[in-house]
């Protein structure tokens, strides 16, 4: 899309309320032009071809047909990228499994947050006018990985960080589901809001052979435990026996703190990313996947200078290349792959070791 042209947006909702509230929230943005409403999925379909739409708002709540049913029968049809609007957490998931890009929760008090909604809605809708959306559906029907390397990591290292925004949820979910129960400690920043968090860590957890949990304070890590970054909280590790040595053997914990954005996120991939550098060092492993923005490429470029291993996802197999590209531009990556070969790129070099 050309950076000069504005992205058009319908929005499909079916409270005048809201739709008004949309209407007069994006109306002051110069990169954005909300082009139409839809009242329910079937005035959608019939308005998508007249209006083209780059990005399509949705409610997951409507009358005639919920917003799931709508995506399933969407995206074969128009695979345009959507953003779900939803108060309802595990419709969300749902919504992203049947298509959707990326999701915001619908503010529950107008007066108090909707300022913050608006500039997370405005954000996602660019983020989402970027997306390589063909490459998103190629994945989502399933790339067959091998995955005899993944069951056989042996003399592992003892951190394997990864942070993701924009189309992380499905990326995420490719590589842990490849992994058997001896993988070293996980660690893990997806952009997020609070009460999301908790819910998707246990889908992955239910999908995976590791333990998936949202960190808590004071967790600590260890093998074949996956610990995803609360929303609305930084997640740092830290050692717990000893200053920063170069054996294996040592133990970690987490740390969530309600401190400052970073980068105009909290979580941010960059508070991890550096904590796992000093903790860890040569013992660390970071993974920058898809998203908006440049969070996690600082901290994935303190990763390699203490010693760790990197790897960047590949423009072609992110859905929006921003973190990815902005680490690689700044010589953090050391290895660049699609995100089919990820899984195994980490095992390769665990088992290297």
């Amino acid at each position: 899309m050309s950076e000069d042209r504005k992205v058009r947006v319908m929005a499909l909702d079916d409270s005048l309320l809201f739709r008004e509230v949309l209407a007069k929230g994006l109306a002051g943005d110069r990169r954005i032009e909300l082009v139409g409403f839809a009242g329910d999925p079937f005035e959608a379909k019939d308005k998508i071809p007249k209006l083209e739409p780059d990005v399509i708002t949705l409610d997951v709540e409507m009358p005639r047909m919920d917003g799931i049913k709508f995506l399933r029968r969407l995206m074969p049809q128009y695979p345009l990228p959507v953003i779900v609007i939803s108060s309802l957490k595990a419709s969300v998931f749902e919504a992203i499994d049947a298509g959707a890009i990326d999701f915001i929760a619908k503010p529950e008090n107008l007066d108090a947050d909707l300022a913050r909604f608006l500039a997370e809605l405005k954000s996602k809708i660019i983020a989402a006018s970027h997306a390589r959306f063909a490459y998103r559906r190629q994945t989502a029907t399933g790339i067959k990985i091998e995955t005899e390397g993944v069951q056989g990591a042996v003399n592992p290292l003892d951190i394997v960080a990864i942070g993701a925004s924009t189309g992380g949820t499905d990326a995420i979910n490719s590589i842990v589901t490849k992994f058997s129960s001896n993988m070293p400690g996980m660690v893990i920043v997806q952009h997020m809001p609070a009460g999301f968090t908790a819910m998707y860590a246990r889908r992955l957890d239910s999908v995976s052979n590791l333990t998936v949990k949202e960190a808590a304070d004071g967790d600590e890590l260890g093998p074949g435990v996956a610990l995803i970054a609360p929303g609305d909280f930084h997640m740092t590790v830290e050692r717990i026996d000893a200053p920063r040595v170069a054996e294996t053997g040592a133990r970690y914990r987490v740390r969530c703190k309600n401190a400052p954005k970073i980068n105009g996120h909290r979580p941010s991939v960059d508070a991890l990313f550096e904590s796992v550098a000093e903790a860890a060092g040569e013992r660390s492993m970071g993974v920058i996947l898809t998203g908006m923005g440049a969070d996690g490429a600082a901290g994935l470029k303190k990763i390699r200078n203490q010693g760790g291993y990197t790897i960047g996802q590949d423009e072609r197999s992110s859905v929006v290349y921003g973190m990815p590209m902005a680490a690689y531009m700044l010589g953090a990556v050391m290895t660049q792959l699609p995100l089919y070969r990820i899984p195994d790129e980490i095992v390769r070099k665990l088992s290297s070791r």
